[in-house]
């Protein structure tokens, strides 16, 4: 299969890259599709495709319970937390439980109510201890992907380490949700995760890059679906990000105007991230609500899963 974009290829450990005659040792390609993008022709000629994911991890992060050092301390109320060694946390705890008990519903029935197509990246053992949970997503006819074994930093992991969680995550997947998963995101991940992917097989796509606007072929065959860090209700757990429903309203909004504008000669697709026990959170789910309103008011838009995205562009464009 002949692609015109970057390839690389392992070289003495390190991956060359390949475009035309040009060859280069650096290991990361800067280049895109530069100056001139690809026209993804969404169908209906929509001037872009706009994806809501919903990361389902509560039950899998980092607690004593599941065999860690530690407490969890990442995307919580407690932006300033640490890991507690050898302890549990109860108030970290409860937080991640908010999530499953009463955020995933409130986001249920609002997706649910609007008839709008979702991409759950599902944490394997997340998924495994809601069953109830697995059962709607199964329901609404959501996409449900791979976000792995467990919810913890993988990039200290050697790669035989991480390889191993990945058979477990695709195993316990299949056996909940009674289909592999077709879609993968780490999201904590190591520089290892694209190439395990690609090893694997069996993925329609990987998310695990923020490098874009519109898909592209990583290694020549493995279609990279970029997510967002920016447009994601992640930045009400971080330093400097959004402190109200309003913030994540104008942000996404001032993204979904910037890239329907753009769309009338170069259609992009837009991803929003979000989180159960953040976006589900009473004094937040307003800005979610504003912004669904405001996108369902415009023509020209295609609201899809992931996986949609994915099946037109394999369809579409192996060759760019």
């Amino acid at each position: 299969m002949s692609k015109t974009h970057l390839q690389y290829s392992n070289v003495n450990g390190a991956r060359t890259m390949n475009k035309g005659s040009q060859n280069d040792t650096y290991p990361r390609d800067l280049i895109g599709y530069g100056k001139k993008t690809p026209d993804p022709k969404w169908p209906g000629n929509s001037y872009v495709a706009v994806q809501f994911v919903i990361n389902y991890e509560e039950g899998s992060e980092n607690n004593i319970l599941h065999g860690d050092s530690a407490s969890e301390a990442f995307l919580s109320e407690i932006v300033t937390a640490e890991p507690w060694e050898g302890m549990r946390h109860a108030n970290m705890e409860s937080i991640y439980e908010y999530g499953s008990r009463a955020g995933f519903w409130r986001l249920f029935r609002i997706f649910s109510e609007n008839q709008v197509p979702i991409t759950v990246y599902g944490v394997a053992t997340a998924l495994e201890k809601n069953k109830e949970v697995v059962s709607a997503m199964k329901e609404a006819k959501w996409e449900i992907a791979s976000h792995g074994l467990r919810w913890i930093d993988y990039k200290d992991f050697s790669i035989d380490e991480e390889r191993s969680h990945m058979h477990q995550a695709i195993k316990i997947h299949t056996e909940v949700t009674g289909e592999r998963p077709f879609g993968w995101y780490t999201g904590r991940s190591s520089m290892n995760t694209l190439d395990l992917v690609l090893a694997e097989g069996g993925f329609l796509y990987a998310a695990d890059s923020y490098a874009d606007d519109l898909p592209y072929w990583y290694n020549d065959d493995l279609l990279i679906i970029p997510y967002t860090l920016d447009a994601n209700d992640m930045r009400f757990a971080t330093p400097q990000g959004f402190n109200s429903g309003d913030q994540f309203f104008s942000y996404l909004k001032d993204s979904f105007d910037t890239l329907y504008e753009e769309g009338n000669k170069n259609p992009k697709m837009m991803s929003v991230g979000l989180h159960c026990r953040l976006i589900g959170r009473p004094g937040r789910i307003q800005s979610l609500k504003k912004f669904l309103d405001y996108v369902l008011k415009h023509n020209d838009v295609w609201i899809c899963k992931r996986i949609d995205i994915a099946k037109h562009w394999i369809k579409n464009y192996q060759n760019i």
